[in-house]
Order: C-alpha cells, then sequence, then structure tokens
C-alpha cells in the first residue's frame, strides 16, 4: 500500500519550505502531494506548471494537488487518475495540512475510510514549529498543541532568529507534550529527508490516551468531515482574505506598512503570504510573514499567470478586510511611517 505521511505545523512554522527540501531529494521524487490552504486563495500551485485543472506536476516529477474540498474525495482521485494512467505513478502521497488544522481529522481520514485504507496506510506525521513563535502558540492554539502531541518527528525552525533560551524552553515544552518524539533544529538546513519521511512511525495503538480519545471522537463525526464549514473562516474571530492592489507598490512604503502592521498587530495576523507587484521590477516578488516576522522577499523569473496585480493572502485574528485595505491605501496616500498600521 502507498503509504502517507502527514505534514503539520502552525502558520508560518515552515512546512512549505521543509516540503520543498523533501521534494529536492532525489530519492523522494516521484512522490504525490497533497496542499490543503485555508482560505479562498492559494499561493504554493502558481510556483507550479500545470497539467490539468487540479493536478500540477513539480520539476521534481512530483504530482502536487491542492485540495479544493474533502480530503477523501481528493485522495481518492489521486487513486483514480493513477490507476488511469492520466498522472503519473506515484509510490507515496505527503500531506501538507494547513497551519490551522486539527491533524486528528486528517489521519483519522486516511486510517477509516474503507476505500482509502485497502490502498493506502499511515506513514508517519512531521510537525515544524516555529522557535520564535511556538511557545505562544502552543499556550493560545489547541491545534498547535495537537499537531505537537501527535507528531512522530518535531522540526523546530528559526532557531538562528529565537534566543538559545527561548529554544530551550521550548523543546522543554515540546518534551512534556509529546515525550518520545524526536526532536531537530533548522535554521536554514533542515536534516535529511530520509530521517524524517524515510521510515513508517505512526500507531496509534502507541499514543497516550488523549490522543486515542481524539481519534475515537474524529471517527464518530464521520471521519472528521465538516460539512458546511466555511473555508475562509476558522473559529469566530479568525479568518481568511485577499489584498488586492491594481498598480504598482513602492518597495520602501509597503515594508514600512507591513513592518508596522506586524508590530502593533503581529499576535493577531497570523500568516501574510503573497506575489507583489512592485515599481520597477518586472518579475513578481514573494512576500511572506507571521506574526512579528518578516522573510527576506524572494524573486520569481516570471508571474505565473495573466494576472499581474499585487496578492497578499492575510489570515488574521480579530482584523476584517476593510481596516487592512484602509490602513495599506492610507499609508500610500500619505508616503510617510506615521500613517494608521489598522484602520
Amino acid at each position: 500500500m502507498t503509504p502517507v505521511n502527514v505534514l503539520t505545523g502552525f502558520l508560518g512554522s515552515g512546512k512549505t519550505t521543509l516540503l520543498r527540501h523533501i521534494l529536492a531529494d532525489p530519492a523522494f521524487a516521484g512522490c504525490a502531494v497533497l496542499i490543503n490552504e485555508f482560505g479562498e486563495v492559494g499561493l504554493d500551485h502558481h510556483l507550479l506548471q500545470a497539467v490539468d485543472e487540479d493536478v500540477v506536476l513539480m520539476q521534481s516529477g512530483c504530482i502536487c494537488c491542492t485540495i479544493r474540498g474533502d480530503l477523501g474525495r481528493a485522495i481518492r482521485g489521486l487513486y483514480d487518475r493513477r490507476e488511469a494512467g492520466i498522472i503519473p505513478a506515484f509510490g507515496r502521497l505527503i500531506v501538507e495540512t494547513t497551519g490551522l488544522a486539527d491533524p486528528i481529522p486528517v489521519l483519522a481520514t486516511v486510517m477509516s475510510e474503507p476505500v482509502i485504507r485497502h490502498h493506502f496506510r499511515l506513514g508517519n506525521v512531521i510537525a515544524t514549529v516555529d522557535a520564535v513563535n511556538g511557545l505562544a502558540q502552543l499556550d493560545r492554539q489547541p491545534e498547535a498543541a495537537k499537531q505537537a502531541a501527535v507528531a512522530d518527528r518535531i522540526l523546530v525552525t528559526k532557531t538562528d532568529l529565537a534566543a538559545p533560551e527561548a529554544v530551550a524552553a521550548l523543546e522543554a515544552r515540546l518534551r512534556a507534550i509529546n515525550p518520545a518524539v524526536p526532536l531537530w533544529r533548522s535554521a536554514n538546513a533542515p536534516p535529511p529527508a530520509e530521517e524524517l519521511v524515510g521510515s513508517d512511525a505512526f500507531d496509534p495503538a502507541t499514543k497516550p490516551a488523549e490522543i486515542r480519545r481524539w481519534f475515537d471522537l474524529a471517527r464518530e463525526t464521520d471521519a472528521g468531515h465538516h460539512h458546511g464549514h466555511d473555508v475562509n473562516r476558522h473559529g469566530p474571530d479568525i479568518g481568511a482574505f485577499v489584498l488586492e492592489v491594481e498598480d504598482r507598490v513602492d518597495w520602501t512604503v509597503f515594508g514600512l506598512w507591513l513592518t508596522l502592521l506586524l508590530h502593533s498587530r503581529g499576535d493577531d495576523v497570523l500568516r501574510v503570504k503573497g506575489l507583489l507587484r512592485v515599481a520597477g521590477v518586472d518579475t513578481p516578488v514573494v512576500v511572506q510573514g507571521a506574526q512579528h516576522i518578516v522573510h527576506a522577499p524572494s524573486h520569481l523569473d516570471a508571474w505565473p499567470d495573466a494576472d499581474r496585480r499585487s496578492r497578499l493572502v492575510f489570515i488574521t485574528r480579530g482584523i476584517g478586510r476593510a481596516g487592512i485595505e484602509r490602513s495599506f491605501a492610507a499609508f500610500q496616500a500619505a508616503f510617510a511611517e506615521t500613517a494608521p498600521v489598522v484602520a
């Protein structure tokens, strides 16, 4: 049966970076990847070469899809395409969950849905944890604690940005949540892919009683399917939206605005990620940030489609689209550091 690895971790903890590291290893070429993004617009699929409407073929030879609905349906669809010869054969499936995902329903789907478990088996669960924001996320977000609790491998990322005592405190907390899990530290060089996904390790029977109870509850709720759920909402105060800008953006003004926004409301800006059309630059600039951290921008060789607008996906707590739009418009108009950050 085809092994399924689940890659989880809270928003901005480095899941996509780790996924690209894994798929760059020749030993893992030919994997299939399912990316489950929270919100109305994803970004990663823009970086890939389309095969058909739903499936993209990565340069490494891996098949990659964005989950547009039910996870079980997406896995069955991949299997049917493979059997029909529509897509190349794959020997492993990696599911990258959204950073806000409770991983239990994902795992329960793989282990419990009759058709899927006849052709797939659960490999292991890898969780990324942000060394800078990880402790606060474990306190504030129950999903982050669950992600760490069920993991068979944990990679503590951004250790170069956190104080050594903060990293040690985070690791102690992770040990308390999941005492037996192997831990790795990563600044910019993750461990070899083989150490993370090369061997199966997940066994619910070996997990603590609380985790086994989570699985029982997921099975009782139709293997974790949440019909009628708004994919752009997560609880009463967390939502996703897209900031779109028609005109070219002044890079200095944008950088000041985003820096001040994250400085003042970073705890509530869980994720920002997108493509920016910068004045004087022909190709798009990839912008990423999470809470109080803005990552160094990167440049794409070309626009992925005909749309040349700047598109930034925000996942926020208690901050609406209108406030962000007013703030950015005011800052652009004023061209001053004293412009309001959030209206």
